[in-house]
């Protein structure tokens, strides 16, 4: 849940006092044209920016109000698919899955690969592990990030234009995935998009903002 989040940029508004809930085991898009303050939404809500005014909350806890230390728990439950899949060029598939995995260190190695393993044979990359993101399609670079983006079994999931340079066909897959992994593990699933035909295959709550203002939000 957001609650009055404001930002600006060297005094020009991005965001005017945004208030709205994600619920959970949804896919809850944010909608609006280019430029019109979607993105640093997600952002002020995970942290990556800090909003102005305003606070978020995830199932009750002020995140806003977290020291630094205090965030971390919240982080491990965060899942994030990026706009360009931001792979790590220099790891193999399998090495990027496992790097939330290492990076928060609760499992042991084989419970690590083992992890990263079914979560790659979830989207359809069984085998793929050993390859580098150069010798991947862009579908295939999505699932990858979308392997990574769950391999904590996040609580929520921010996915920041998934469908961008992608064919129609492919993107009917990667949309088709997130659906299916927000209801299997009841996720609040939190999508940036233009992109009309996701908002209306798999879109169950929709926010449109327009000029950094919420003018609806809805089914």
């Amino acid at each position: 849940e957001v609650r009055g989040i404001s930002k600006a940029f060297a005094g020009n508004p991005v965001l005017r006092d945004i208030t709205t809930r994600f619920e959970a085991g949804q896919v809850n898009f944010i909608i609006g044209r280019s430029g019109s303050g979607k993105s640093v939404l997600t952002k002020c809500i995970v942290g990556l920016i800090p909003s102005d005014t305003g606070e978020a909350f995830f199932d009750g806890r002020n995140y806003t109000a977290m020291s630094r230390a205090e965030r971390k728990t919240i982080l491990q439950e965060l899942g994030m698919l990026f706009q360009g899949s931001a792979l790590f060029d220099s790891l193999t598939v399998e090495e990027n899955v496992l790097f939330p995995l290492q990076m928060f260190a609760t499992k042991t190695k084989g419970e690590m690969e083992k992890r990263a393993a079914f979560c790659l044979d979830r989207v359809n990359l069984n085998g793929k592990g050993h390859l580098y993101p150069s010798e991947l399609s862009g579908g295939m670079k999505k699932r990858v990030g979308i392997a990574r983006a769950i391999a904590m079994n996040p609580r929520y999931l921010f996915v920041d234009e998934p469908n961008s340079g992608l064919d129609p066909a492919t993107s009917i897959v990667i949309d088709n995935l997130i659906r299916e992994i927000t209801l299997e593990n009841n996720i609040t699933t939190i999508v940036v998009s233009h992109d009309m035909n996701s908002v209306i295959e798999i879109g169950d709550r929709i926010n449109f903002i327009h000029s950094g203002q919420l003018w609806w939000t809805g089914d």
